[in-house]
């Protein structure tokens, strides 16, 4: 993945583990517009939960402290979307707001609660900002397994961090949570979920999980049109990430049972194939995984 010499992000913080820091607070958006039509919903009152790419953690015996090669990726790749969805949401006449994103160490308070590192990276619609723990870039290496290139073309040196672009498809896709939010689409989800039994309120939150990969998906595909930031077997990464932590995958690896009433993210499966939906369009209109379920 090509991502040296562009602009970084200044909504980037870090945070040096244990600490208190909270996003902007919660602006009142409403989003007009034919594209956003096809959802069906409108905008409330941010809920405080959190959307999480992974569901846990693992311990990893390699220091998980972030490097500055770490926190300017985070930044340039958070400068993209913001460049994406800027530009999306412009073309349905509305305006976007952009997300904070919080670098921290151990553990953090936000205002959906405190997490730790085993909790993955995420996003919390209360205070409009995606967590990252520094050992995301550890754990994607050791625990999913993924691998990539240790030089981009044209000679940019990637310092030993394989798998570049599966790292920028997780924060794409805590980002797509943001747009959620942003759309009422979190809120509804939250609403409806109260209203049901257990399983069919993670079958909502499987729903939710499968749009902000497709959301990744999109932001990929728009990126890629702006800048052409993608190498030989970047998407490769990406379907591998997406499928490492698919429900029934990560309940096989922990040795539990499948239990598809059990499942919050979606399957391997169910996660590729949204992903290389919203890739090929490019299109957020293909990213309706509710079809009429709120």
């Amino acid at each position: 993945m090509k991502w040296q010499g562009r602009r970084g992000s200044s909504n980037v913080r870090t945070s040096k583990g244990g600490g208190k820091l909270i996003g902007g607070g919660i602006g009142g958006i409403v989003i007009a517009g034919i594209l956003w039509l096809v959802f069906g919903v409108n905008p409330m009152t941010a809920l405080q939960t959190g959307q999480v790419v992974t569901g846990g953690g693992g311990t990893s015996t390699e220091p998980a402290t972030s490097t500055d090669r770490d926190t300017q990726f985070v930044k340039v790749v958070l400068a993209d979307t913001e460049e994406v969805w800027h530009q999306i949401f412009s073309e349905a006449g509305s305006t976007y707001k952009e997300p904070s994103l919080i670098l921290f160490n151990g553990q953090v308070s936000s205002a959906c609660g405190s997490a730790s590192a085993a909790t993955g990276p995420f996003y919390c619609p209360g205070d409009q900002t995606v967590y990252l723990d520094t050992s995301f870039f550890v754990e994607m290496r050791q625990n999913l397994g993924i691998a990539g290139d240790q030089q981009g073309s044209g000679g940019q040196d990637n310092q030993g961090k394989a798998g570049d672009f599966a790292q920028a498809y997780v924060i794409a896709h805590e980002v797509g949570h943001h747009v959620q939010t942003l759309l009422g689409i979190t809120q509804q989800v939250g609403e409806a979920s109260r209203q049901v039994t257990r399983a069919e309120a993670n079958k909502l939150s499987v729903l939710q999980e499968l749009q902000a990969d497709c959301f990744a998906g999109v932001w990929a595909q728009r990126n890629q049109e702006r800048v052409q930031f993608l190498e030989a077997g970047d998407i490769d990464e990406a379907i591998n990430a997406a499928g490492q932590i698919g429900d029934d995958r990560l309940a096989r690896a922990s040795g539990g049972a499948v239990v598809p009433d059990n499942f919050t993210h979606g399957t391997s499966q169910q996660r590729i194939q949204w992903f290389t939906r919203g890739l090929e369009s490019g299109n957020v209109q293909s990213c309706d995984t509710f079809s009429g379920a709120l």
